[in-house]
């Protein structure tokens, strides 16, 4: 029995009748896995030798087995006085010598192998850089159930980053480059399989591991980030009842036991609540300085717990400079959307995904895309009985080279199992036409299948978080992406005016209905069409 759920539940009486045996990757697994793939890339002389060593180091054992064996059988069929057979003598001589020659060469084997791993060694900080990246994206799945990722293809992106990124001689500043390619370049390839709401975190996410592994980030207070920790049964008296709530006053007292860069906290609240009151207060309180000695002794991060405090409504801006900051301020700006990226990275047997959000609708750029390659697109929105009408256009698309369109695959349960096969044994290699390409559409769904999730590229698309994000987007949208539309219009300074003025409000209209009722007293759908 084998399943692809990361965390299966089977019932007690299953369980006693079977032996379960876990399959999952293990960071030093990994870490050895990439170390072997960086190095073979980066240096291919080295990896070869060490698999030279392998295959050598594993024939000496077998030869020396043999002659243990060998040397066994002579000792038990010989009769009488051992010294007396010749034969028996003879072999045990041979053996002798041979078992020193194999025993010598295997000394010189050691000493390179050895050599070769403090060489290999000098990339481990890469794989283990790399394999932390690795375990952030699978954390996502625990957010939604779209957002899975398989290794394969985790890797893939590994090996491009490590030949796409900028060379150099020097091992230190080659790592250095490395790294920072990979973290954005993954970062870059998950972003657009996220929904908005989600970037920040993933963001956070990965700059919180990386923090953790270098010991500038306390787990425990990473912990009192996401839940604040848990309240004592006794507390001092709240020195500021008027906008200091209990459960706060209980966090602070959490907070204070933190690390000792927190001592005093209580008796600072206690002695000067106004000091922190202006905080409180403050319409932009992510800037202002905490009190002494708080402003000096805490790190960046530790400051946004003091935030989490008095302030929880402005810990996303506080988040957002947390990570600019960190990890460089395009980690905080998340690329617009755009199907040319992903068709990029894609095969004839590798399936594309929409993960849909409600408004969202990529079929008039998909369309307008292919329009612009000269494809033929065949479209099937799956419901009742439209299982065999894909499964023929998936046929014909895959002999003749078209692209097929599966719309609201999350209504279409019983189809979905078949569409799992229909990936993994048709939609291979040499088996399906160059220029084939499936498209699928759904809304995020515990149904949808996780072997065509992890090895499927997957997008979003949703409007974007900000003024300048969505400024962004609707430039780079068709038909203002294109030179021959922007650059037209005879009267070419008011048109752009008039241009940039449209885009403007429109980005104004999508950024109100964050705002509920306050912004539109209807949830109108403002979408780019």
């Amino acid at each position: 029995i084998t399943t692809k759920l990361r965390n299966p539940h089977y019932a007690p009486e299953l369980c006693t009748k079977v032996s379960l045996l876990n399959f999952m990757t293990t960071p030093e697994g990994l870490e050895d896995q990439l170390l072997g793939i960086v190095v073979a890339k980066e240096r291919p002389d080295l990896e070869e030798e060490k698999n030279k060593l392998i295959v050598t180091g594993a024939e000496n054992k077998r030869k020396l087995k043999e002659i243990e064996d060998e040397i066994l059988r002579v000792l038990s069929s010989s009769e009488g006085n051992i010294l007396e057979d010749e034969g028996a003598v003879n072999i045990l001589q041979s053996s002798k010598v041979l078992s020193d020659e194999i025993s010598e060469k295997q000394e010189i084997s050691d000493e390179t192998e050895l050599k070769i791993d403090k060489a290999r060694a000098g990339y481990k900080p890469v794989a283990h850089h790399a394999s932390l990246l690795y375990f952030a994206v699978t954390d996502l799945a625990n957010i939604d159930p779209m957002y899975q990722y398989s290794l394969r293809w985790f890797v893939d992106l590994f090996v491009r980053a490590i030949a796409e990124s900028q060379q150099s001689d020097e091992l230190d500043v080659r790592l250095t480059l490395l790294n920072d390619h990979f973290t954005y370049f993954l970062y870059q390839n998950v972003c657009r399989s996220l929904f908005e709401k989600d970037k920040l975190l993933f963001a956070f996410l990965l700059a919180a591991k990386l923090l953790i592994d270098r010991r500038r980030m306390a787990p425990a207070e990473l912990r009192f980030l996401l839940t604040g920790g848990v309240a004592k049964s006794e507390l001092p008296l709240n020195p500021a009842p008027a906008w200091l709530t209990d459960a706060k006053w209980g966090e602070v007292n959490t907070a204070a036991e933190l690390a000792p860069a927190f001592d005093g906290l209580v008796e600072s609240f206690t002695l000067a609540p106004s000091a922190w009151k202006a905080i409180y207060d403050s319409a932009d309180p992510q800037s202002e300085p905490l009190p002494s000695p708080y402003a000096e002794s805490l790190d960046s991060f530790q400051k946004m717990l003091m935030l989490r405090l008095l302030r929880p409504d402005k810990l996303v801006p506080a988040v957002t400079a947390f990570v600019g900051d960190e990890m460089g301020r395009r980690f905080a700006e998340p690329p617009p959307f755009s199907i040319e990226p992903s068709y990029r990275d894609s095969s004839a047997t590798t399936p594309l995904i929409f993960v849909l959000s409600p408004g969202s609708d990529p079929m008039a750029a998909l369309l307008k895309f292919a329009e612009d390659r000269g494809v033929r697109v065949e479209t099937v929105s799956l419901g009742q009985g439209q299982g065999p009408v894909a499964q023929k256009w998936i046929d014909e698309g895959a002999k003749d080279g078209f692209w097929v369109v599966l719309q609201n695959c999350h209504l279409a349960k019983s189809f979905l199992p078949t569409l799992e096969l229909i990936c993994e044994q048709q939609l291979v290699e040499g088996r399906v036409h160059k220029n084939f390409r499936m498209w699928l559409t759904s809304y995020p769904s515990t149904i949808f299948p996780i072997s065509i999730l992890e090895n499927g590229i997957k997008m979003t698309n949703e409007a974007p978080k900000g003024l300048r994000a969505g400024l962004m987007r609707t430039y780079l949208s068709d038909p203002l992406s294109s030179p021959e539309f922007f650059e037209g219009c005879a009267k070419d300074g008011q048109f752009r005016r008039m241009l940039f003025g449209l885009a403007f409000f429109h980005s104004v209209l999508q950024e109100r209905r964050k705002y509920g009722p306050i912004g539109w007293n209807i949830p109108y759908e403002f979408n780019d069409n």
